[in-house]
């Protein structure tokens, strides 16, 4: 596997009221995947994500983004991002937006037109390039607002709710916008609490409470203990097949029988016996556990576990890809999402 594209430890936030907005915090994220940043209001998504980007300045960051201490400019310009609630002169147009785009980014001004091109083909804004943002619906800003986040062709793109007041074909259709990216090489960040969109299309995720990472990993494997096959039948099913899959620690309840099994192997000794009795097979499938009860599961656990404790404000000394401390601003009023 090739080396995290982030990978942070250390990670203290505390603003002005005491408000400790991440505690310690480590987290890794893999090269060329869709990574989904989950957590509750208040869970310091949008403060960890800021301060991945040095837009706000932590205690304490240990770590590294592609390849080089949190922070260094050129890595910087590497990397694309579209802020929530992103906002744009309404008297420009979609085209004029990824132009002056690209002025900042330092784009050359030769590839700026043909790179604006291609992102507006992209995101479907081709038809309404030259129309005023003011004449635009919400979706169609973000759509613009992602084109910009990729303008100067970055290796990390950071969404922070990318999709958020999207219509469902709008949102559609960025989940596919999305999947190029990482089809382009491209690793894409998420930070959204639309759990059932980002269930279908990230690889990986990591779940934020209270400041610190609670769960995270590939989705696949997070979920896989939860995996079950469903065979739903026709009839009555015999006695000595209900003693058996009881037996088998089958869950059996109204003509379906719900097996925890990872294998789709494993299923067939079961519709061969069903077969033989000559019950009729009307549905198999696969289920498991959804984000969504993923997401709650794992912060009930912490819950349970109790507050995490306080991190001293000491800072450690600066180690080899160690941003330095900024004690000055770190009480000060910021972002506390």
């Amino acid at each position: 596997m090739s080396n995290p594209v982030i990978d942070v430890s250390c990670v203290n936030k505390r603003y002005r009221g005491k408000i400790h907005a991440l505690r310690d915090l480590s987290l890794t994220v893999p090269s060329g995947r869709i990574f989904g940043l989950l957590g509750p209001n208040g869970a310091g998504k949008s403060t960890l994500v800021k301060i991945l980007l040095s837009i706000v300045k932590a205690r304490g960051v240990r770590g590294v983004m592609l390849g080089h201490p949190i922070g260094h400019r050129a890595t910087l310009g590497k990397v694309g991002y579209l802020p929530e609630h992103a906002r744009f002169p309404s008297y420009l147009s979609g085209r004029d937006v990824l132009r002056y785009t690209a002025g900042l980014a330092n784009v050359p001004s030769k590839h700026a037109k043909q790179r604006s091109d291609e992102l507006l083909e992209l995101v479907g804004m081709s038809e309404r390039a030259n129309t005023k943002l003011r004449t635009y619906s919400k979706g169609m800003k973000q759509r613009i607002g992602i084109a910009q986040a990729l303008i100067n062709n970055p290796e990390v793109v950071f969404l922070d709710e990318p999709t958020d007041g999207v219509d469902p074909q709008g949102r559609r259709e960025m989940r596919d916008i999305m999947i190029k990216m990482r089809d382009q090489g491209r690793t894409v960040f998420i930070n959204s609490h639309l759990l059932g969109e980002l269930e279908m299309v990230c690889d990986n995720v990591a779940i934020l409470n209270q400041g610190q990472v609670v769960k995270h990993g590939e989705l696949a494997e997070l979920t896989a203990a939860s995996r079950r096959f469903e065979i739903h039948y026709q009839g009555d099913l015999p006695a000595e097949l209900q003693q058996q899959f009881t037996a088998d620690g089958f869950e059996l309840t109204n003509q379906l029988i719900s097996m925890p099994m990872t294998d789709a192997l494993g299923a067939q000794p079961v519709i061969d016996a069903l077969r033989a009795k000559q019950l009729v097979i009307s549905e198999l499938k696969q289920s498991r556990q959804s984000l969504e009860d993923l997401f709650i599961e794992s912060i009930e656990t912490a819950k349970q576990n109790g507050p995490p404790p306080e991190v001293p404000k000491k800072s450690p000394p600066p180690l080899a890809g160690f941003a330095p401390a900024d004690e000055s601003n770190e009480d000060k009023k910021g972002d506390r999402a």
